[in-house]
Protein backbone atom coordinates (compact mmCIF):
# COMPACT_ATOMS: atom_id res chain seq x y z
CA UNK A 1 0.00 0.00 0.00
CA UNK A 2 2.52 2.20 0.71
CA UNK A 3 4.26 2.20 -2.66
CA UNK A 4 0.85 3.05 -4.49
CA UNK A 5 0.23 5.66 -1.58
CA UNK A 6 3.64 6.97 -3.27
CA UNK A 7 2.85 6.56 -6.62
CA UNK A 8 -0.60 8.47 -6.27
CA UNK A 9 0.79 10.82 -4.61
CA UNK A 10 3.99 11.83 -6.96
CA UNK A 11 1.73 11.93 -9.87
CA UNK A 12 -0.62 13.80 -8.55
CA UNK A 13 1.40 16.53 -6.88
CA UNK A 14 3.12 16.74 -9.98
CA UNK A 15 -0.34 17.52 -12.14
CA UNK A 16 -1.04 19.62 -9.81
CA UNK A 17 2.25 21.40 -9.59
CA UNK A 18 2.31 21.67 -13.55
CA UNK A 19 -1.84 23.21 -13.65
CA UNK A 20 -0.52 25.61 -10.67
CA UNK A 21 2.51 26.67 -12.92
CA UNK A 22 0.69 27.39 -16.19
CA UNK A 23 -2.08 29.30 -14.30
CA UNK A 24 0.69 31.40 -12.74
CA UNK A 25 2.07 32.48 -15.84
CA UNK A 26 -0.83 33.52 -17.40
CA UNK A 27 -2.17 35.75 -14.97
CA UNK A 28 2.15 36.95 -14.73
CA UNK A 29 1.71 37.47 -17.98
CA UNK A 30 -1.57 39.18 -17.91
CA UNK A 31 -0.76 41.17 -14.65
CA UNK A 32 3.03 42.48 -17.08
CA UNK A 33 0.51 43.53 -19.68
CA UNK A 34 -1.86 45.86 -16.97
CA UNK A 35 1.44 47.67 -15.01
CA UNK A 36 3.22 48.30 -18.44
CA UNK A 37 0.74 51.46 -18.43
CA UNK A 38 3.00 53.00 -15.40
CA UNK A 39 6.07 51.86 -16.73
CA UNK A 40 8.45 55.03 -17.40
CA UNK A 41 6.25 57.14 -15.16
CA UNK A 42 7.92 59.94 -12.93
CA UNK A 43 7.10 60.02 -9.28
CA UNK A 44 9.77 62.62 -6.83
CA UNK A 45 12.91 61.27 -8.01
CA UNK A 46 11.98 58.36 -8.85
CA UNK A 47 11.59 56.39 -12.60
CA UNK A 48 8.39 53.70 -12.41
CA UNK A 49 10.93 50.66 -14.91
CA UNK A 50 10.60 47.35 -16.03
CA UNK A 51 12.14 45.91 -12.57
CA UNK A 52 9.76 47.82 -10.57
CA UNK A 53 6.75 46.60 -12.45
CA UNK A 54 8.18 43.41 -12.34
CA UNK A 55 8.70 42.93 -8.67
CA UNK A 56 5.07 44.43 -8.09
CA UNK A 57 3.32 41.36 -10.31
CA UNK A 58 5.57 38.77 -8.77
CA UNK A 59 4.63 40.34 -5.13
CA UNK A 60 0.45 39.14 -6.50
CA UNK A 61 1.11 35.66 -7.47
CA UNK A 62 0.72 34.45 -3.52
CA UNK A 63 -2.63 36.09 -3.86
CA UNK A 64 -3.41 34.41 -7.33
CA UNK A 65 -1.64 30.96 -5.77
CA UNK A 66 -4.26 31.28 -3.05
CA UNK A 67 -7.16 31.49 -5.61
CA UNK A 68 -6.32 28.93 -7.85
CA UNK A 69 -5.61 26.19 -5.41
CA UNK A 70 -8.31 24.45 -5.42
CA UNK A 71 -9.12 24.80 -9.01
CA UNK A 72 -5.86 22.86 -9.92
CA UNK A 73 -6.14 20.32 -7.15
CA UNK A 74 -9.33 19.47 -9.12
CA UNK A 75 -7.84 19.22 -12.78
CA UNK A 76 -5.05 17.70 -11.25
CA UNK A 77 -6.74 14.75 -9.72
CA UNK A 78 -9.06 14.45 -12.44
CA UNK A 79 -6.59 14.36 -15.08
CA UNK A 80 -4.10 11.65 -12.97
CA UNK A 81 -7.34 9.63 -11.76
CA UNK A 82 -9.00 9.54 -15.49
CA UNK A 83 -5.39 8.67 -16.81
CA UNK A 84 -4.79 5.87 -13.95
CA UNK A 85 -8.29 4.38 -15.41
CA UNK A 86 -7.63 4.50 -19.34
CA UNK A 87 -4.16 2.91 -18.64
CA UNK A 88 -6.28 0.52 -16.63
CA UNK A 89 -3.38 1.31 -13.57
CA UNK A 90 -6.32 1.85 -11.26
CA UNK A 91 -7.90 -1.89 -11.90
CA UNK A 92 -3.86 -3.03 -11.03
CA UNK A 93 -4.15 -1.13 -7.75
CA UNK A 94 -7.56 -1.96 -7.13
CA UNK A 95 -6.78 -5.73 -7.05
CA UNK A 96 -3.46 -5.38 -5.39
CA UNK A 97 -5.89 -4.03 -2.48
CA UNK A 98 -6.48 -0.59 -2.85
CA UNK A 99 -10.04 -0.60 -1.73
CA UNK A 100 -12.91 2.03 -2.15
CA UNK A 101 -12.43 3.38 1.47
CA UNK A 102 -8.68 2.81 1.32
CA UNK A 103 -8.55 5.08 -1.70
CA UNK A 104 -10.97 7.89 -0.57
CA UNK A 105 -8.96 8.05 2.67
CA UNK A 106 -5.46 8.26 0.37
CA UNK A 107 -6.91 11.10 -1.57
CA UNK A 108 -8.54 12.81 1.84
CA UNK A 109 -4.93 12.59 2.87
CA UNK A 110 -3.57 14.28 -0.10
CA UNK A 111 -6.11 17.24 -0.59
CA UNK A 112 -5.78 17.75 3.66
CA UNK A 113 -2.19 18.91 2.94
CA UNK A 114 -3.59 21.40 0.07
CA UNK A 115 -5.75 22.49 2.74
CA UNK A 116 -2.77 23.36 4.68
CA UNK A 117 -0.92 24.90 2.11
CA UNK A 118 -3.84 26.84 0.86
CA UNK A 119 -3.91 28.26 4.89
CA UNK A 120 -0.68 29.32 5.16
CA UNK A 121 -0.67 31.10 1.74
CA UNK A 122 -4.04 32.93 2.24
CA UNK A 123 -3.04 33.55 5.93
CA UNK A 124 0.41 34.90 5.94
CA UNK A 125 1.84 34.61 2.53
CA UNK A 126 -0.27 36.72 0.26
CA UNK A 127 -1.05 39.54 2.95
CA UNK A 128 2.56 40.13 3.38
CA UNK A 129 3.45 39.68 -0.30
CA UNK A 130 0.63 42.51 -0.83
CA UNK A 131 1.23 45.01 2.09
CA UNK A 132 5.10 44.80 0.58
CA UNK A 133 3.78 45.58 -3.39
CA UNK A 134 1.79 48.44 -1.76
CA UNK A 135 4.83 49.82 0.05
CA UNK A 136 6.57 49.38 -2.91
CA UNK A 137 3.49 51.43 -5.38
CA UNK A 138 3.74 53.94 -2.76
CA UNK A 139 7.06 54.65 -3.23
CA UNK A 140 7.29 54.65 -7.00
CA UNK A 141 4.04 55.77 -8.03
CA UNK A 142 2.74 57.37 -4.84
CA UNK A 143 -0.29 55.29 -4.77
CA UNK A 144 -2.34 54.81 -1.27
CA UNK A 145 -5.32 52.07 -0.56
CA UNK A 146 -8.65 53.62 -0.74
CA UNK A 147 -12.71 52.52 -1.21
CA UNK A 148 -14.51 54.91 -3.33
CA UNK A 149 -14.46 58.27 -3.46
CA UNK A 150 -14.72 59.25 0.15
CA UNK A 151 -12.69 56.50 1.50
CA UNK A 152 -13.58 54.54 4.77
CA UNK A 153 -15.67 55.33 7.38
CA UNK A 154 -16.03 53.89 10.74
CA UNK A 155 -18.17 54.07 13.86
CA UNK A 156 -17.43 54.17 17.46
CA UNK A 157 -18.73 54.60 20.83
CA UNK A 158 -16.90 55.98 23.75
CA UNK A 159 -18.25 56.51 27.31
CA UNK A 160 -21.17 59.02 26.36
CA UNK A 161 -21.25 59.55 22.62
CA UNK A 162 -20.69 58.34 19.44
CA UNK A 163 -18.06 58.96 16.63
CA UNK A 164 -18.29 58.33 12.82
CA UNK A 165 -14.45 58.79 11.32
CA UNK A 166 -13.78 59.18 7.86
CA UNK A 167 -10.14 57.94 6.44
CA UNK A 168 -9.36 59.19 2.87
CA UNK A 169 -6.93 56.73 2.33
CA UNK A 170 -4.03 54.17 3.93
CA UNK A 171 -1.05 54.36 2.87
CA UNK A 172 1.31 50.57 2.98
CA UNK A 173 3.22 52.30 5.45
CA UNK A 174 0.12 52.55 7.94
CA UNK A 175 -0.29 56.54 7.42
CA UNK A 176 -3.35 58.31 7.43
CA UNK A 177 -4.64 60.79 4.94
CA UNK A 178 -7.48 63.24 5.07
CA UNK A 179 -8.71 62.20 8.36
CA UNK A 180 -12.43 63.59 9.59
CA UNK A 181 -14.12 63.14 12.75
CA UNK A 182 -17.37 63.41 13.86
CA UNK A 183 -18.60 63.15 17.38
CA UNK A 184 -22.87 62.91 18.38
CA UNK A 185 -24.15 63.29 21.91
CA UNK A 186 -26.76 61.18 23.11
CA UNK A 187 -29.60 62.85 21.08
CA UNK A 188 -27.53 63.05 17.70
CA UNK A 189 -26.16 66.61 17.82
CA UNK A 190 -22.83 67.27 16.71
CA UNK A 191 -20.55 68.05 19.59
CA UNK A 192 -17.46 67.90 17.87
CA UNK A 193 -15.73 67.73 14.25
CA UNK A 194 -12.15 67.23 13.55
CA UNK A 195 -10.13 67.50 10.29
CA UNK A 196 -6.62 66.90 9.81
CA UNK A 197 -4.47 66.24 7.21
CA UNK A 198 -2.75 63.35 8.06
CA UNK A 199 -2.02 60.78 10.91
CA UNK A 200 -0.59 57.77 12.40
CA UNK A 201 -1.81 55.13 14.59
CA UNK A 202 0.39 54.44 17.76
CA UNK A 203 -1.08 50.45 18.41
CA UNK A 204 0.71 50.46 21.92
CA UNK A 205 -0.91 53.05 23.07
CA UNK A 206 -4.25 53.05 21.51
CA UNK A 207 -3.70 57.01 20.33
CA UNK A 208 -4.03 58.52 16.87
CA UNK A 209 -1.74 61.43 16.06
CA UNK A 210 -2.69 63.68 13.77
CA UNK A 211 -1.28 66.23 12.18
CA UNK A 212 -2.52 70.11 11.13
CA UNK A 213 -5.60 69.55 12.81
CA UNK A 214 -8.60 71.51 12.64
CA UNK A 215 -11.07 71.07 15.51
CA UNK A 216 -14.72 72.81 15.99
CA UNK A 217 -16.59 72.03 19.11
CA UNK A 218 -20.39 72.74 19.05
CA UNK A 219 -21.93 74.00 22.75
CA UNK A 220 -26.01 74.18 22.58
CA UNK A 221 -28.05 75.85 24.85
CA UNK A 222 -31.48 76.70 24.80
CA UNK A 223 -33.12 79.78 25.47
CA UNK A 224 -36.60 80.41 25.81
CA UNK A 225 -37.33 76.81 24.30
CA UNK A 226 -35.33 77.54 21.10
CA UNK A 227 -32.02 75.65 20.64
CA UNK A 228 -28.79 77.11 19.80
CA UNK A 229 -25.43 76.68 19.14
CA UNK A 230 -21.94 78.04 19.69
CA UNK A 231 -19.15 77.09 17.49
CA UNK A 232 -15.68 77.06 18.82
CA UNK A 233 -12.64 76.69 16.66
CA UNK A 234 -8.66 75.74 17.26
CA UNK A 235 -5.90 74.56 15.37
CA UNK A 236 -3.42 72.32 16.24
CA UNK A 237 -0.25 71.22 14.49
CA UNK A 238 0.22 67.67 16.30
CA UNK A 239 -3.12 66.65 18.50
CA UNK A 240 -2.99 63.09 20.10
CA UNK A 241 -7.01 61.14 19.80
CA UNK A 242 -7.78 58.18 21.40
CA UNK A 243 -9.49 55.69 19.84
CA UNK A 244 -9.48 51.76 20.07
CA UNK A 245 -9.43 51.97 15.95
CA UNK A 246 -6.39 49.83 15.21
CA UNK A 247 -4.51 50.19 11.55
CA UNK A 248 -5.43 46.35 10.57
CA UNK A 249 -9.27 47.43 10.67
CA UNK A 250 -8.80 50.48 8.63
CA UNK A 251 -6.95 48.40 6.19
CA UNK A 252 -9.43 46.35 6.57
CA UNK A 253 -12.20 49.10 5.98
CA UNK A 254 -10.36 50.02 2.93
CA UNK A 255 -9.04 46.55 1.42
CA UNK A 256 -11.45 43.74 0.35
CA UNK A 257 -12.19 41.51 2.89
CA UNK A 258 -11.36 38.56 0.84
CA UNK A 259 -7.43 39.74 1.25
CA UNK A 260 -7.36 39.84 4.89
CA UNK A 261 -6.24 37.32 7.14
CA UNK A 262 -8.75 35.31 8.67
CA UNK A 263 -7.81 36.65 12.60
CA UNK A 264 -7.97 40.21 11.46
CA UNK A 265 -10.93 39.78 9.45
CA UNK A 266 -12.59 38.44 12.97
CA UNK A 267 -11.46 41.10 14.74
CA UNK A 268 -12.72 43.60 12.74
CA UNK A 269 -16.38 41.87 12.60
CA UNK A 270 -15.97 41.90 17.11
CA UNK A 271 -15.26 45.91 16.30
CA UNK A 272 -18.18 46.37 13.81
CA UNK A 273 -20.70 45.00 15.95
CA UNK A 274 -19.50 46.04 19.41
CA UNK A 275 -20.34 49.80 17.38
CA UNK A 276 -23.91 48.83 16.12
CA UNK A 277 -22.69 48.39 12.41
CA UNK A 278 -23.04 45.77 9.96
CA UNK A 279 -21.21 42.86 9.47
CA UNK A 280 -23.03 40.81 7.56
CA UNK A 281 -20.89 41.16 4.66
CA UNK A 282 -17.80 40.96 6.51
CA UNK A 283 -19.51 37.73 8.54
CA UNK A 284 -20.01 35.61 5.26
CA UNK A 285 -16.69 36.54 3.96
CA UNK A 286 -14.87 35.42 7.22
CA UNK A 287 -16.57 32.07 6.82
CA UNK A 288 -15.82 31.75 3.44
CA UNK A 289 -12.19 32.28 4.44
CA UNK A 290 -12.62 29.28 6.72
CA UNK A 291 -14.30 27.18 4.52
CA UNK A 292 -12.17 27.89 1.22
CA UNK A 293 -9.11 26.05 1.96
CA UNK A 294 -11.74 22.77 2.68
CA UNK A 295 -12.81 23.13 -0.85
CA UNK A 296 -9.65 21.35 -1.53
CA UNK A 297 -11.17 18.41 -0.06
CA UNK A 298 -13.90 18.67 -2.12
CA UNK A 299 -12.34 18.71 -5.01
CA UNK A 300 -10.35 15.33 -4.25
CA UNK A 301 -13.47 13.58 -3.69
CA UNK A 302 -15.17 15.06 -7.09
CA UNK A 303 -12.14 13.40 -8.95
CA UNK A 304 -11.54 10.53 -7.49
CA UNK A 305 -14.65 8.95 -9.32
CA UNK A 306 -13.07 9.21 -12.49
CA UNK A 307 -10.80 6.80 -11.05
CA UNK A 308 -13.81 4.16 -11.62
CA UNK A 309 -14.80 5.12 -15.33
CA UNK A 310 -13.72 3.11 -18.44
CA UNK A 311 -12.27 5.69 -20.86
CA UNK A 312 -12.24 4.32 -24.65
CA UNK A 313 -9.31 5.59 -26.19
CA UNK A 314 -8.95 9.52 -26.80
CA UNK A 315 -11.92 9.82 -24.54
CA UNK A 316 -10.08 11.30 -21.44
CA UNK A 317 -10.16 14.71 -22.90
CA UNK A 318 -14.10 15.01 -22.72
CA UNK A 319 -14.21 13.53 -19.49
CA UNK A 320 -11.83 15.87 -17.88
CA UNK A 321 -13.42 19.05 -19.27
CA UNK A 322 -16.85 18.02 -17.79
CA UNK A 323 -15.12 17.93 -14.88
CA UNK A 324 -13.20 21.45 -15.03
CA UNK A 325 -16.53 22.57 -15.79
CA UNK A 326 -18.12 20.85 -12.25
CA UNK A 327 -15.08 22.29 -10.49
CA UNK A 328 -15.66 25.69 -12.26
CA UNK A 329 -19.43 25.49 -11.55
CA UNK A 330 -18.47 24.79 -7.70
CA UNK A 331 -16.99 28.33 -7.44
CA UNK A 332 -19.61 30.15 -9.66
CA UNK A 333 -22.21 28.71 -6.72
CA UNK A 334 -19.69 29.60 -3.91
CA UNK A 335 -19.97 32.94 -5.37
CA UNK A 336 -24.05 33.57 -6.11
CA UNK A 337 -24.65 32.14 -2.64
CA UNK A 338 -22.08 34.87 -1.09
CA UNK A 339 -24.37 37.30 -2.59
CA UNK A 340 -27.71 35.74 -2.50
CA UNK A 341 -27.05 35.48 1.42
CA UNK A 342 -25.75 38.66 1.86
CA UNK A 343 -29.46 40.59 0.04
CA UNK A 344 -31.73 37.70 1.84
CA UNK A 345 -29.78 38.28 5.21
CA UNK A 346 -29.18 34.46 5.72
CA UNK A 347 -27.04 32.94 8.20
CA UNK A 348 -23.32 33.53 7.06
CA UNK A 349 -21.74 30.22 8.51
CA UNK A 350 -24.50 28.69 6.17
CA UNK A 351 -23.96 30.26 3.37
CA UNK A 352 -20.16 29.87 2.93
CA UNK A 353 -21.02 26.36 3.97
CA UNK A 354 -23.86 25.41 1.48
CA UNK A 355 -22.36 24.99 -1.87
CA UNK A 356 -18.93 22.84 -0.52
CA UNK A 357 -22.30 20.61 1.22
CA UNK A 358 -23.70 20.37 -1.76
CA UNK A 359 -21.00 19.76 -4.05
CA UNK A 360 -19.42 16.79 -1.12
CA UNK A 361 -22.83 15.14 -0.98
CA UNK A 362 -23.10 15.07 -5.01
CA UNK A 363 -19.44 13.39 -5.23
CA UNK A 364 -19.68 11.28 -2.39
CA UNK A 365 -22.73 9.88 -4.14
CA UNK A 366 -20.77 9.18 -7.20
CA UNK A 367 -18.41 7.80 -5.51
CA UNK A 368 -20.48 5.30 -3.91
CA UNK A 369 -22.81 4.27 -7.04
CA UNK A 370 -19.86 3.67 -9.12
CA UNK A 371 -18.40 1.31 -6.16
CA UNK A 372 -21.81 -0.30 -5.77
CA UNK A 373 -22.50 -0.88 -9.78
CA UNK A 374 -18.66 -1.65 -10.35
Amino acid sequence: MRTLRKLIYRDTVSAIGFVVLAFLAMFFFFDLLDEMSDVGRQFGDVTYNIWHALLSVSLGLPNHLYELLPIAVLIGSIFVMARFAQSSEFTIMRTSGLGPWLALRTMLTLGACFVILTVAVGDYIAPAAERIALTAKAKYLGKTSTVGSTGAWLKEKNKSNTLAVNVRAVRADGALTKVRIFEFDTQGRMVLQIHADSGQVLEDADIWVLNNAQLTRFQYTDNAGTEAAQLTRENSSTLQWPSSISSEMLVAAVHKPDRMPTVELFQFIQHLKANDQSAQKYEIEFWRKVFYPLSCLVMVVLALPFAYLHFRSGGIAGYVFGGVMAGISFFLLNNVFGYAGNLQNWSPMLTAAAPGLIYSILSLGAFAWLVIRR
